[in-house]
């Protein structure tokens, strides 16, 4: 059966619908956690994951640092915090976040959460539109289902986004900067993978030594600081969550979109699921090396880098892929269009549908049946990129749409 293009203007309303229902549902879900004090009264507190973030800036910039990755001193300060029980919540992020949430420590903790949200909303916006210049580009960014998903949790999924696809979006006409942001994403390293190996094999120089400029300034400010204890109980503490969130996975797998944790609930090997995603890696590396090494367009060897990463990864959360937007914006700027009936190919479609709806219905699927899919959503994306857009047609005769200066 022959799939019918998909017209872009008929899904306006569908965005507009679900940006309305998922601001009630999110005010729904504020307020169901004030039960309790500031909690809901089952060990959910308000902001949810936000009060790690708020937590830690306000101890390590109270002169206690040393109680941020303190299991039970964390623990009992966050009960304090929300005047109720709460579930054990831990930092697992390195020092340098320390440095980058200061201004947190000196803003209240229920209007910290609105500022954390509304500035990192702001800053995915004003990165997306980097990507995608037009009107347009405010209702696509809102309407993306893993921003809800990264607000519900006080995830920090949009400043992700912001810095590593506003990064890419940047470098070739301002590198420095560009590579200010990849290190700036030292708070995530596991997303840093192929990073380093994409800006080689492209000749960047300026943007990677950047970058790693950039790391080495917060590593020497957060010695300088907090001293050199806090690198020793976080390194303590990274062997711990490996085996306890990863290896193990109770109660949060079905988040995780990573080729190693499918493995592991397909087979129960741990070793062949890390085999596996060691693999996954190396074909992902190799592939976009390759894309970056022979200057594909900008948009294919962007969009390869960012789906290569999350298929590199062992630790990939659903909030995590709203950088995935930026993979939606390349790819239909890379599709011709006619201004009077603007239509994307059916495959391209569907690649693009699957992108976006990954981190929406991830978790879901993954507590109905048990098993964690969600890389498999992220593949046709990638086999497309692969192919040329649209299918049949290489790289060095596409003609993406300009990017605004």
């Amino acid at each position: 059966m022959r799939l019918s293009p998909l017209r872009i203007e008929s899904l306006r309303p569908i965005a507009i619908s679900w940006i309305a229902v998922s601001a009630v549902a999110y005010i729904a879900y504020l307020w169901s956690q004030t039960r309790a004090g500031l909690s809901d009264g089952s060990g959910g507190p308000f902001g949810d994951d936000f009060i790690n973030y708020w937590s830690g800036a306000f101890l390590a910039w109270h002169q206690r640092a040393g109680d941020v990755y303190d299991w039970n001193a964390f623990h009992v300060f966050q009960d304090n915090l929300t005047g109720a029980s709460l579930d054990f919540f831990h930092y697992s992020y390195p020092p340098v976040l320390l440095l980058l949430t200061a201004p947190l420590a000196l803003i209240p903790y229920v209007p910290a959460l609105a500022c954390w949200l509304a500035a990192s909303s702001y800053a995915f916006y004003r990165a997306l539109s980097l990507a995608m210049p037009g009107g347009s580009v405010a209702l696509f960014a809102f309407a993306t289902p893993a921003l809800f998903l990264n607000t519900l949790g006080g995830q920090n999924g949009a400043w992700t986004a912001a810095l590593f696809g506003g990064g890419l979006c940047l470098l070739e006409r301002r590198p420095v900067v560009a590579g200010i942001f990849f290190g700036l994403l030292s708070y995530k390293p596991q997303l840093g993978l192929l990073l380093p190996f994409a800006l080689l094999a492209g000749r960047h120089w300026r943007a990677l030594f950047a970058a790693a400029a950039t790391v080495l300034v917060l590593v020497g400010l957060n010695f300088a600081v907090f001293g050199p204890d806090v690198w020793t109980s976080y390194m303590r503490n990274v062997s711990f969550l490996r085996a306890t969130i990863l290896e193990d996975g109770t109660g949060v797998w079905h988040r995780m979109v990573s080729m190693f944790v499918l493995v592991r609930q397909l087979t129960g090997d741990v070793w062949l699921a890390y085999g596996v995603q060691i693999a996954s890696a190396l074909i992902a590396g190799v592939l976009v090396v390759r894309a970056w090494w022979n200057d594909a367009p900008a948009p294919v060897r962007n969009s390869l880098l960012i789906l290569g990463t999350c298929l590199s990864t062992p630790y990939l959360q659903d909030y995590d892929l709203l950088m995935l937007a930026f993979v939606v914006a390349w790819i239909v700027a890379l599709c011709p269009r006619d201004p009077m009936d603007w239509q994307l190919p059916a495959p391209v479609a569907i690649a693009c549908g699957l992108l976006l709806v990954a981190p929406l219905v991830a978790g879901p699927f993954g507590i109905l049946t048990g098993y964690a899919l969600g890389p498999l959503l992220l593949l046709p994306a990638f086999v497309l990129l692969l192919r040329g857009l649209p299918a049949g047609r290489s790289w060095d005769r596409l003609t993406p749409t300009p990017v605004r200066a």
